[in-house]
């Protein structure tokens, strides 16, 4: 309290922020009845719910989500697991479902592995359970990981990313295996009586798809399926194959597993005098960012991370809402991106 200047006594309130009691008060409810609007539950009457609305609204309420993560067990947060990974696959999955947990009003933990087996995914989810989070997004692109999601314990939401198909678990993927059969069926009509297909890791399930989607199309074709040549990911692993490949007049369409295989390809049909797509055409997988950059404008397909990360999302939060969903799994399309790297065979 203080004093005027004309002696009257003055009270001051203590400024705060307007509490779940306020809400109620405004509304005309117990606060039970606010923290059942709140929470979602059905056994509200429509005209009850909306005056709490009204009432949240005129006061600026802000729920306390500690305090209600503590009554339901869950926070706003959604933990994920992850390798420490610069690949692009990967690491525009997790932007993706990254911005897409975000314009859902959750927060996103990222538990990142450097070794995709077993205890690492195991430390790294009981990490995340320790967090209290509302759900567990595993990235799981190889056998080593899916085996180890497959250890984690019933009682909380769990989504896989890139796991393995055959798995009956909440999976959402970009089906690997209908891009390279888009990708082969491209060349083909451009005239090519094979496709040389140059793979990812063995153990990588897109690596398995694309393969099962290359030689797809070429058994669909009826037409000779050459063996596949291996490699791993990066540019310097598609250069030694590309030095391979290049010395061979007969190959004359190659579908790289990814867009930086592609790359070094390139690289290796250069130097050996073989233009792209004059005498080899090329396609690649991923869309990276500088693929309309190579030289020549590679021809590639497209995953639709925001899509997989949308997808994965609603499968999350469908457990996270409704419990248990089963072995609910999406697949998501990608596209061909027609550029300048496949033209019809000139012999």
């Amino acid at each position: 309290m203080s004093t005027r200047g004309d002696g009257a006594v003055v009270e001051h309130k203590t400024s705060r922020d307007p509490a779940m009691t306020d809400v109620a008060r405004l509304a005309g409810v117990s606060h039970q009845t606010v923290s059942r609007v709140l929470n979602g539950h059905p056994n509200v009457r429509e005209q009850t719910r909306l005056r709490v609305r009204a009432a949240i609204a005129e006061l600026g309420y802000r729920p306390n989500k500690a305090a209600r993560a503590l009554v339901t067990g869950r926070s706003q947060l959604i933990g994920v697991v992850a390798q420490n990974s610069t690949l692009y696959g990967p690491a525009s999955l997790l932007a993706a479902f990254e911005a897409a947990a975000a314009e859902a009003g959750f927060a996103v933990s990222v538990g990142r592995v450097n070794v995709l087996d077993r205890n690492s995914i195991s430390d790294a989810v009981e990490r995340h359970r320790d967090q209290r989070v509302a759900g567990i997004v595993v990235i799981a692109p190889t056998a080593s990981a899916n085996d180890a999601v497959g250890d984690v314990s019933a009682g909380i939401p769990l989504v896989t990313v890139d796991g393995d198909p055959e798995r009956s678990t909440p999976l959402v993927t970009v089906d690997q295996a209908a891009g390279a059969f888009a990708a082969t069926t491209h060349l083909l009509e451009a005239g090519h009586r094979t496709v040389w297909h140059v793979s990812g890791p063995s153990d990588w399930f897109d690596s398995l798809g694309r393969i099962r989607g290359w030689r797809s199309a070429l058994e669909t074709a009826g037409l000779e399926v050459p063996p596949v040549v291996p490699a791993d990911w990066s540019a310097a692993s598609g250069y030694r194959a590309g030095q391979m490949l290049a010395r061979m007049p007969e190959v004359t369409a190659i579908f790289a597993a990814n867009d930086h295989l592609a790359l070094g390809i390139l690289r290796a049909m250069s130097e050996r005098g073989r233009r792209v797509p004059h005498d080899v055409s090329i396609v690649g997988f991923d869309d990276v960012p500088e693929a309309a950059y190579f030289i020549p404008p590679l021809t590639t397909i497209r995953p639709d991370f925001h899509a997989v990360a949308k997808e994965t999302l609603e499968l999350l939060l469908a457990q996270v809402g409704d419990g248990d969903v089963g072995a609910s799994q999406r697949t998501v399309a990608p596209t061909l991106v027609k550029r300048d790297s496949v033209a019809p065979p000139t012999q």
